[in-house]
């Protein structure tokens, strides 16, 4: 079979594989009460079934590695198993946490475990690899929680899988990496087919088992394409800059006020959105218009002038730091004035 038949027969099943996959688990999870219930720190007001995402694992599994393997400029066989190995082990505990809520840290082990697998198999035994990997790890198990934290209104997630991954396919196809390309365009066919079920008003939610592993996918895929040419490291990352920067500000601030960070809450951006009177596509259509409008110009404004990539990519999480603050300081001003009015 010829590489383009081959390549748009495994975009076409991994758009349909996660969309019926999804389909059959919004009947599994309702039969084991697999759902999440409106409560205080969530945005939702009706039970959901929960563990959509097995719908993404169960796509990128079918198609990322069979890409990675036989399309041109082909991956080496132990990555690849590393690759897949990881995504495994990270979606299984979180198709359990989804089942029955697991302690933190066994979870964040196997987070650990995960990326730091994935990341030596990469860097392989070259003179900086002792450098390198520990950065990898972290950046790894960062980006596997920070996913899952981002995971809180209906079609957020997926959408962020579909335009990052996209973006990264047009990356990967500029280096000449036909396999890492196709790889990128099935992980966000298989977003697509997960987010036509999970667009507002949401029938499913994506769960652990989706968020944590396309987290960790997410960095594998950048991971990949950093080793390729190491300059599309900073486009790449301006296009995760909104999830990024949301996650980060929120868990260092909730740090600094002596929060537990670990538990769950309502602090990020989105979800004071919704506190405060957006809907749910409404704050997700502004993620879409940051993406669209701030992210993707700047990671293009990078990839063609590589000389000032480092600092378009520096200049990226600068506003979207600033929208951040003025954004979160204009929803407080918003919550002050509401509560004195209430209490005149």
């Amino acid at each position: 079979m010829s590489f383009p038949m081959l390549a748009i027969g495994m975009v076409l099943a991994s758009l349909l594989l996660s969309a019926g996959v999804v389909r059959l688990a919004i009947g599994y999870a309702h039969r084991r009460g697999m759902l999440d219930h409106p409560g205080y720190r969530r945005s939702h007001v009706l039970p959901t079934p929960r563990g959509g995402g097995i719908g993404v694992v169960a796509a990128v599994l079918a198609t990322v590695p069979a890409c990675l393997l036989l399309l041109p400029a082909a991956w080496p066989v132990t990555l690849v198993a590393g690759l897949a190995a990881a995504f495994v082990l990270v979606a299984l505990v979180g198709w359990l946490d989804d089942h029955r809520s697991l302690p933190v840290l066994p979870r964040f082990g196997v987070q650990l475990l995960a990326a730091a697998l994935f990341s030596g198999l990469l860097l392989g035994t070259g003179p900086s690899w002792w450098w390198w990997w520990p950065l990898l790890v972290v950046a790894g198990a960062w980006s596997v929680n920070l996913h899952n934290f981002m995971d809180g209104i209906d079609g957020l997630l997926a959408q962020q899988g579909v335009f990052v991954a996209t973006g990264l396919a047009v990356l990967a196809g500029l280096a000449g990496q036909p396999a890492l390309s196709t790889a990128c365009v099935c992980t966000a066919t298989a977003c697509g087919g997960f987010w036509c079920y999970n667009r507002s008003p949401a029938r499913i939610f994506m769960g652990d088992v989706g968020s944590g592993s396309l987290g960790l996918l997410l960095f594998m895929l950048i991971a990949m394409l950093w080793r390729t040419e190491h300059r599309l490291l900073w486009p790449a990352l301006i296009l995760c800059s909104a999830f990024v920067t949301d996650a980060s500000l929120t868990l260092l601030s909730r740090m600094q006020r002596g929060r537990r960070w670990y538990h769950a809450h309502r602090e990020h951006l989105y979800q004071w959105m919704v506190r405060k009177g957006c809907s749910h596509s409404g704050g997700v259509a502004r993620y879409l218009g940051w993406n669209l409008l701030v992210a993707l110009p700047l990671a293009a404004a990078s990839l063609f002038v590589p000389g000032m990539a480092l600092p378009f990519c520096v200049v990226a999480y600068l506003a979207a730091a600033a929208t951040w603050l003025a954004l979160k300081r204009r929803l407080l001003r918003r919550n002050l004035h509401k509560v004195r009015h209430v209490a005149t």
